[in-house]
């Protein structure tokens, strides 16, 4: 027979007393409700808003920074000013074109371009290339040359591309049509 010794059993009756304490105390604290923070609708409105406002001022600033430039604002917030004005076809949608452009920052920081008799093309609202780039590119004519401000929402919003471009930035666009199919 088995016999525990006075000793043994406090101990063995100390130890469960412990366990029982230590699964109790993970019980509570697991079911404690752990409070998420609320985001409400107007919040996102208000943080919404006031990226936009930054980012007007940074367009505005740029805009008296290069005044002779003769820049048109569209109701979506793109700027185009057409500094080579040709009398070649008109972009529609569902066209192909091919272009030259240079993308860059505000502040003038280079992040893409075509090189040498590289160009860029895609089909105007069907491809991937920024809302701006292809809202703009319907203002232009076969060998026009333009540059288009363009705001996060209409570049790449709120992540940047994830490569050159940061979040929430303004991208500036030289665009020159080559060729419109």
């Amino acid at each position: 027979m088995f016999y525990l010794s006075s000793i043994d059993m406090i101990k063995n009756c100390l130890l469960f007393f412990i366990a029982i304490v230590i699964l109790l105390a993970c019980k509570s604290k697991t079911e404690e409700k752990i409070q998420k923070p609320k985001w409400t609708k107007e919040q996102s409105t208000q943080l919404n808003s006031k990226f936009s406002n930054e980012e007007e001022i940074k367009i505005r600033l740029y805009l008296k920074q290069h005044a002779n430039a003769n820049f048109k604002e569209t109701g979506s917030g793109l700027r185009y000013w057409i500094y080579q004005d040709e009398e070649g076809p008109t972009v529609t949608s569902n066209q192909v074109v091919d272009v030259k452009f240079k993308m860059s920052l505000l502040d003038n920081t280079l992040i893409y371009q075509t090189e040498g008799n590289e160009v860029s093309q895609f089909k105007v609202d069907k491809d991937h290339v920024e809302s701006g780039l292809m809202e703009g590119i319907k203002y232009l004519s076969e060998g026009d040359k333009a540059q288009f401000i363009i705001p996060s929402p209409l570049a790449h919003g709120l992540l940047g591309d994830r490569n050159k471009i940061p979040p929430l930035e303004v991208v500036l666009v030289d665009v020159e049509l080559i060729k419109v199919y």
